[in-house]
């Protein structure tokens, strides 16, 4: 087996494949950061938005799940974009106990900017890779297995 013979990039420390995924996640992550920051958003906030704008408005309840973070945080996040004035929370009609979270018409402005900043890190970060690779990348990350419940997540 390759990875066992010395010399190849597999023996190297440095090209573990958990230590390269750590340095490039660190990387991206800081970059994401970044261009998250420049638009007024914290990570959580854009993640939030970039939900919204594709489902059109959510329960609060469904928000949290879909975000997969407890409803206390959330609740933090959906008060600061309702203080931008990014979001609006409405009872829902039909069970006044629900909320329904909505994108403003400036939470819209906001989130085509978000977009707009993730996707030049994106094509940054990816500028090497052909279409077949990304694929390829994302199936393979998908299938990485991490859980935001584990014990070093929590």
């Amino acid at each position: 087996m390759t990875a066992d013979l010395p010399g190849t990039l597999e023996a190297d420390p440095l090209h573990r494949l958990g230590f390269l995924l750590a340095q490039h996640g660190a990387i991206a992550h800081a970059r994401m950061e970044h261009a998250f920051r420049l638009c007024g958003l914290t990570p959580r906030q854009g993640a939030t938005l970039i939900l919204l704008g594709e489902s059109g408005h959510m329960s609060q309840k469904g928000v949290a799940e879909a975000l997969e973070v407890d409803p206390s945080i959330l609740c933090g996040i959906l008060n600061d974009l309702e203080a931008t004035r990014f979001i609006e929370r409405r009872r829902d009609p039909a069970d006044r106990r629900r909320h329904i979270v909505a994108l403003t018409e400036e939470g819209n402005r906001v989130l085509t900017e978000a977009r707009e900043a993730i996707t030049a890190v994106e094509k940054e970060l990816f500028a090497d890779f052909t279409p077949e690779e990304l694929s390829t990348l994302r199936e393979l990350l998908i299938r990485v297995r991490t859980s935001k419940s584990d014990a070093v997540c929590t």
